[in-house]
């Protein structure tokens, strides 16, 4: 049977190929991504209390992961992972996330999405919150972006100066209008790029709905769920925005709109599952996902293949036509036939980290936890003799250990585990040295 669903998983990718090559474009390319938001937190994702038609509307024409993963449950080393395909502790930026006076970033031997779509032949756009770093090389410019607009990192750190390229435009960013501002850059950029008849991708990274939270007046308080909702019903505006420009275009047959978060909530929201932001459970790395591409992709699916964001750059490579690289471990799959509605993941296995350190594992069936934390302390079950296995073809999420009843499949899965750790654990990682030097208390 495995032999036969990888067969048709081939076929499909063959299928898609042949399509792209038969287009007279590739694809336009827009990667929404949202900060902290929960895979619960839209109205088809269950919410009762924020309103997301855009979104909603986005679902119905595309198709909705119902298991699709954030590489990572914190800010830097999840944004590292989508822009790569890789895991981040191969990123060396597994390790917390990015502070100001951080003298370190992306590395510049690092290949992403951008790179790889500017060397197919589109122009780059990135727009909103880059987070992985603000040294010189690495810049959104060093890694294959033409143009970018946008925040260095998250809206609680200071300062918090808004860029255009390399200048700074505001040195202390206006948060109330920058969901705004992100938009109108967007499409501009769409508009500027469909005259010129060229593909492009943009890479739209907003800053909310982190905290501290922040809406436009249009949006203050039109949610039932505060400002929180809020700020996501701004994103939703965005989104109708973004796919008005892309039809004023004339594109919307041939642009791919792709939306998804970085992990999961952090002091609010619902994740729709047990854990939240900076944990290990499901919770801080299942995200809402919703892929559009008429024509390519079929309208109103939902998949419930196991996914993760590092399979964003292999797919998005497949749909432009464009080569992966073959110099670099690629941890990322082509998820294609997932999206055009198949059920079944391409990989056996998914590993779920704390800081460079794994925390979980999935297979399809099963989730293996080895560590989480009890308020501020890293619990290492594993070494009490009490790492817990959770089925989630039965209970769905992660409410009760079935270890003791399953003995064989706590072993498989260790032996998984201990195979992921080998090739994972203990890469060099980046670290940003706490408390904040005396010495960088005034850096930019």
């Amino acid at each position: 049977m495995l032999h036969i669903c990888r067969r048709l998983t081939a076929l499909c990718v063959l299928g898609i190929a042949a399509q792209v090559a038969a287009n007279e474009a590739p694809p336009n390319i827009i990667v929404i991504l949202a900060d902290d938001m929960g895979a619960a937190d839209w109205s088809r994702g269950g919410s009762q209390f924020i309103a997301t038609p855009q979104l909603d509307a986005l679902a119905n024409d595309g198709v909705m992961l119902t298991d699709f993963h954030a590489s990572a449950s914190v800010c830097t080393p999840s944004r590292a992972g989508l822009l790569t395909g890789r895991y981040p502790a191969r990123v060396g930026l597994a390790q917390g996330v990015i502070q100001p006076w951080s003298e370190y970033g992306i590395p510049k031997a690092e290949i992403t999405i951008a790179e790889i779509l500017r060397d197919a032949g589109y122009a780059t756009a990135m727009i909103g919150k880059w987070h992985l770093g603000t040294v010189p090389e690495a810049h959104p410019l060093e890694h294959g972006f033409d143009h970018y607009l946008g925040v260095p990192y998250s809206n609680d750190m200071q300062p918090f100066p808004l860029l255009r390229d390399r200048t700074v435009i505001q040195a202390d960013a206006d948060q109330t209008q920058l969901t705004r501002v992100y938009t109108e850059a967007v499409t501009d950029f769409i508009a500027r790029q469909t005259a010129q008849e060229k593909p492009f991708f943009v890479y739209l990274a907003h800053t909310f709905p982190h905290i501290p939270l922040f809406a436009s007046e249009s949006f203050k308080g039109q949610s039932k769920a505060g400002r929180y909702g809020d700020t996501i019903e701004e994103i939703d505006w965005s989104l109708g925005q973004i796919r008005a420009a892309v039809a004023a275009a004339g594109v919307t047959d041939n642009t791919l709109i792709v939306f998804t978060s970085d992990n999961g909530p952090w002091f609010q929201g619902d994740s729709g599952r047990r854990g939240r932001k900076g944990d290990g459970y499901d919770g801080a790395f299942r995200v809402p996902f919703i892929a559009a591409l008429p024509g390519t992709l079929p309208a109103n699916v939902v998949s419930s293949a196991m996914t993760m964001n590092i399979d964003l750059l292999p797919t998005l490579a497949a749909l432009a036509g464009a080569e992966l690289p073959d110099s670099r471990t690629i941890d990322g799959k082509n998820i294609v036939p997932v999206l055009q509605g198949g059920n079944i993941s391409p990989h056996q296995s998914l590993a779920f980290f704390i800081n460079n350190e794994i925390a979980a594992i999935r297979t399809e069936r099963w989730r293996y936890v080895v560590r989480g934390y009890y308020m501020s302390f890293l619990v290492p079950f594993e070494q009490f003799g009490a790492a817990m296995l959770f089925d989630l073809d039965t209970h769905g999420q992660e409410l009760y250990d079935v270890a003791e009843d399953q003995p064989d499949t706590v072993a498989m899965m260790h032996r998984e585990l201990a195979a992921l750790r080998r090739e994972l654990e203990g890469l060099p990682q980046q670290v940003t040295p706490y408390p904040r030097p005396a010495e960088k208390q005034d850096a930019p």
